[in-house]
């Protein structure tokens, strides 16, 4: 029974040590890989957002009657 506990035991120790070695290489790997790859690879420069035109005023004549019967036909084929 000695025997089969000791096995045991040394069993653990081994896979306790190689998940330990594994997840601290794999930590190190990944550290060293983010660090290359910020140096090496550069950030992509944001483009500035083109000026979009200006809806027109409430009270223009510009396009209510476009969007008076866009409204109007979204109204009909929404309702029920």
């Amino acid at each position: 029974m000695d025997n089969l506990f000791s096995e045991g035991l040394t069993l653990m120790a081994f896979g306790m040590g190689f998940v330990f070695v594994f997840l601290t290489l794999l930590v190190l790997v990944t550290g060293t890989m983010s660090r290359l790859v910020t140096r090496f690879v550069p950030e992509p420069v944001a483009k500035a957002p083109k000026a979009r035109p200006r809806p027109a005023a409430a009270g223009s004549a510009g396009n209510n009657d476009e969007l008076v019967a866009v409204i109007t036909a979204a109204v009909h084929k929404y309702r029920k």
